[in-house]
């Protein structure tokens, strides 16, 4: 089998997506089951998987030029996708597979990956250009693709019931973070911790992009319903890459770095995260929408106990491990993070 593989996600910033995108791509490279794997990225098709950056590169740059500029934005969207069919077209018999959502017109062979349908179900969570195209491509989407593979039970029924679609056009392939997130020994966790002034078991983490639909307003809510004590006792370590619409909730992060309870690390590098996992009193992500919820599988695998919310897929993923609430009852919420600081039975049993 042949198989092309779309790599545009594996960007910086790398966000759940391009992480998901390049783990399978690893892992696409050891099946015994394609005979050829060649990756598409932009207009051109190699053999080689992109260097996964930490950094803007050149090419980020422009892109982020071109979206300044409405005309070039809007030529680049349009040309884009025919320039990706033109490149696959080269290769009759490969199965192209998106898994960023899109897929190029007139590619026969094809799949495509769905996260989730926040553009459709929770359109307020995200800018109006964004919604606006993400509409109209995901809609060309579903009715091109031959199969549309999702992270989560969740997002599949929710796809099948949203756009009335055959069960058996649609497949899950749960997801599973990467084998870098393990329980760490302390030696090793001291001295990576070290750079960030962190001691272990002394904070608790939440890691996303910094958007409306992650929450974090009602998490900063909940966490300085703490005692003042606890909470520079154990700081809130936040890290992420500024996203939309996400002004205030700097504003109150600065605030709280200022009063001595918060540590925002901004986008923190790939080889960084294991340690801050592993290295945490307990993991903190009251999403109010998921496809799936890496972070909370990340945590788990790493040995920290985790408090979400009960939205979407979280359940699925985080099962009895968790302590779980309505992603916007802070004094629920409240009282689920003094639980995973204070109470060390729990503690131990997650």
């Amino acid at each position: 089998m042949k198989v092309i593989f779309g790599t545009d996600a594996i960007k910086y910033p790398l966000t759940g997506i391009g992480r998901y995108a390049y783990e399978l791509a690893k892992g696409l490279s050891d099946s015994s089951e394609i005979s050829e794997l060649l990756f598409l990225n932009g207009k051109t098709i190699s053999t080689t998987l992109p260097v996964l950056r930490e950094q803007s590169s050149g090419a980020a740059g422009l892109r982020n030029r071109l979206k300044k500029n409405r005309l070039a934005s809007e030529l680049y969207r349009v040309t884009s996708p025919w320039l990706k069919t033109f490149a696959i077209s080269h290769h009759k018999n490969a199965i192209y597979h998106g898994p960023n959502f899109y897929l190029p017109p007139k590619v026969n062979r094809c799949v495509a990956t769905f996260h989730d349908l926040s553009v459709f179900t929770m359109p307020h969570c995200h800018p109006v250009e964004r919604v606006r195209y993400m509409q109209k491509e995901l809609l060309h989407t579903v009715k091109r693709a031959k199969i549309l593979i999702t992270d989560s039970d969740f997002t599949r029924n929710e796809l099948i019931e949203y756009f009335n679609l055959s069960p058996q056009k649609v497949f899950t392939a749960k997801l599973a973070c990467s084998y870098d997130f393990y329980p760490r020994e302390v030696n090793e966790l001291s001295e990576k911790l070290a750079k960030f002034q962190l001691k272990i078991n002394g904070y608790c983490l939440f890691t996303s992009s910094i958007e409306p639909r992650k929450n974090i307003e009602t998490l900063l809510d909940a966490y300085e319903r703490l005692p003042l004590k606890t909470r520079k006792n154990i700081p809130l370590v936040v890290c992420g890459f500024k996203g939309w619409n996400s002004d205030n909730v700097h504003l109150r992060l600065e605030k709280g770095q200022r009063e001595g309870w918060i540590n925002y690390l901004g986008y923190t590098a790939s080889e960084d995260l294991p340690f801050l996992f592993a290295g945490a009193r307990s993991f903190l992500f009251p999403s109010l929408y998921e496809g799936f919820g890496l972070p909370v599988l990340e945590a788990l695998a790493s040995g920290t106990p985790v408090v979400c919310s009960d939205s979407s897929s979280l359940p699925e993923v985080a099962g009895d491990a968790g302590i779980m609430c309505d992603a916007l009852d802070v004094d629920t919420l409240t009282n689920n993070i003094i639980r995973s600081i204070e109470d060390e039975e729990w503690r131990e049993q997650a």
